[in-house]
């Protein structure tokens, strides 16, 4: 009979959503594998099993932060009308965020570190805008956006959406700007129309 596995994937998840907790409170000065160990229950060994070290763990925090996005971005359903998609795409980076906070923030918060040290990370972040450029494409080819780039004009709605999310995560949209999720929608549309009519 075999052995029963002790350091299993929900081991795994348990001591990224620690870990991601701890380095949205502290940083990565407050991110201890004995203390981390710890909390989760369990032992550095198991840390070190699972992940090889602190840096193999950041690594680890990173791309579970990227799949998470990855799918949610990914789950959207399509309707064929491409600038309401690229709008129902920016809505689904919003509710992302929102969601699972520590784990947005993470994923830009290592980017550098993990980035320089793990081509595959890189190839797995840009893997979560693919189908925000991918719908760009297609209203390119359709006619609905002007002729340009799509990475340009995926990269100004990327943009767009980040910029208010991480004044809304940090409780910094103006009060009068209206209701979050209103002021998202007119962004989304603003620019959308304005790529629509602008010229390259």
């Amino acid at each position: 009979m075999p052995r029963p596995k002790i350091h299993d994937e929900a081991l795994r998840v348990r001591l990224l959503e620690q870990a991601v907790r701890t380095l949205s409170e502290q940083g990565p000065d407050g991110l201890r594998l004995r203390k981390l160990a710890a909390e989760v229950g369990t032992s550095t060994t198991a840390v070190y099993s699972l992940f090889g070290g602190k840096a193999g763990l950041l690594a680890a925090l990173f791309d579970e932060a990227c799949t998470r996005f990855g799918r949610r971005m990914a789950e959207v359903k399509l309707t064929g009308d491409l600038r309401a998609d690229i709008f129902a795409l920016g809505m689904a980076y919003r509710e992302g965020a929102l969601n699972e906070p520590h784990f947005y923030q993470v994923m830009f918060g290592l980017v550098d570190a993990v980035m320089a040290e793990c081509p595959s990370s890189r190839q797995q972040a840009e893997g979560t805008v693919r189908p925000l450029v991918d719908v760009v494409r297609r209203a390119i080819e359709a006619g609905q956006l002007p002729k340009a780039e799509p990475s340009t004009i995926a990269a100004s709605v990327w943009a767009c959406v980040h910029g208010l999310v991480s004044l809304e995560l940090r409780s910094l949209l103006p009060p009068t700007a209206g209701e979050p999720a209103h002021v998202y929608r007119q962004a989304l549309r603003s620019m959308g129309e304005g790529w629509r009519l602008g010229s390259i």
